[in-house]
């Protein structure tokens, strides 16, 4: 499947064609050449890459985030248990005290024999260690409520980082598929009304100029994981003419991966996309067929192969 490398490589390549080839005639600006070119889609490819970089890392970190504020939370319930326990503990302490008309060493069991010199001295230490827990209970619930707060406010300012990140990726990639199409040259032989003259095939791979722009264009636009054909000896459709290429998504005979499935609906999406400028007559694709007015499913024809659904076969004018 094309990488995204390749999808901004091209994008970027269509950008300055666009910037570039928007100057008028007066201006006469010359025009760039190929390495220039590249250099230039060297630094927005390195842009876009650290833009999807910085996007991805804010996500695992709104992500870390909010896992964390649902620890604080948790904390902060457990806190605020112990707290209430603690303070429970506490008032009925008080509550002993005053039975026992012993304010300076509370107890917190009553017992009628508070004369015990041991049990005055438990009772102590018993009041200290309840003293002590509703104060760090107190700490810890004030501890998990302010990290609580901290953890939210870093969510929202996480989240509306991540948000505009992904709004300028967005916006990024958008421009870039609509700056492509100026790149996309036009087919040779079209006439003034938009048909196309008749063209005889050539060259060693005995295709027409209109099909051999339509194959190259594409192998600049995707990375393709198996060779091209197109011409071969048969006795009709258009491989024989030299007007027609099949763009193998599976060794043949199979059905592709699902990214290679993915793969040929793009470039199926593609060559429909451009059809009046490169002179597409039809694409054939998955038992189905689109001369420019939508799919069309077509009957079987016994095999992976024939039924097309292991190749993107692209018919030219």
């Amino acid at each position: 499947m094309a990488s995204p490398t390749s999808r901004f490589a091209c994008g970027a390549i269509a950008a300055l064609s666009l910037v570039l080839g928007s100057a008028s005639v007066s201006s006469a600006a010359p025009k760039p050449s190929e390495k220039q070119l590249r250099a230039e889609l060297k630094k927005l490819n390195t842009k876009v890459d650290k833009l999807i970089e910085s996007y991805n890392a804010k996500r695992v970190a709104l992500a870390e985030a909010e896992k964390a504020a649902a620890a604080a939370k948790e904390r902060l319930a457990a806190a605020e248990q112990t707290l209430a326990k603690a303070e429970s503990v506490a008032s009925q302490i008080t509550e002993m005290r005053y039975q026992a008309n012993t304010p300076d060493l509370p107890a917190l069991v009553y017992s009628p024999d508070l004369n015990s010199a041991a049990l005055l001295e438990q009772l102590s230490v018993e009041q200290d260690a309840v003293v002590k827990n509703v104060a760090a209970a107190r700490d810890e619930r004030q501890k998990a409520a302010t990290e609580a707060t901290a953890l939210a406010t870093q969510i929202d300012e996480q989240a509306d980082q991540v948000a505009d990140d992904r709004k300028e990726a967005e916006g990024m990639i958008d421009d870039i598929e609509k700056k492509l199409q100026n790149l996309v040259p036009t087919g040779p032989g079209r006439k003034s009304d938009g048909s196309w003259a008749p063209e005889l095939p050539s060259g060693a791979d005995n295709i027409t100029p209109r099909t051999r722009l339509m194959r190259d264009e594409i192998k600049k636009a995707f990375s393709l994981p198996y060779e091209v054909g197109c011409y071969r000896v048969d006795n009709s459709g258009e491989h024989p003419l030299g007007r027609a290429c099949d763009f193998m998504m599976s060794s043949g005979g199979s059905s592709p991966t699902g990214a290679n499935q993915a793969l040929g609906d793009q470039i199926a999406a593609w060559a429909l996309k451009n059809q009046s400028r490169l002179g597409v007559k039809y694409v054939i694709w998955r038992q189905r067929i689109n001369s420019g007015s939508g799919w069309r499913s077509m009957s079987d024809r016994g095999s992976t192969t024939a039924n097309h659904y292991d190749h993107v076969h692209i018919s030219m004018q």
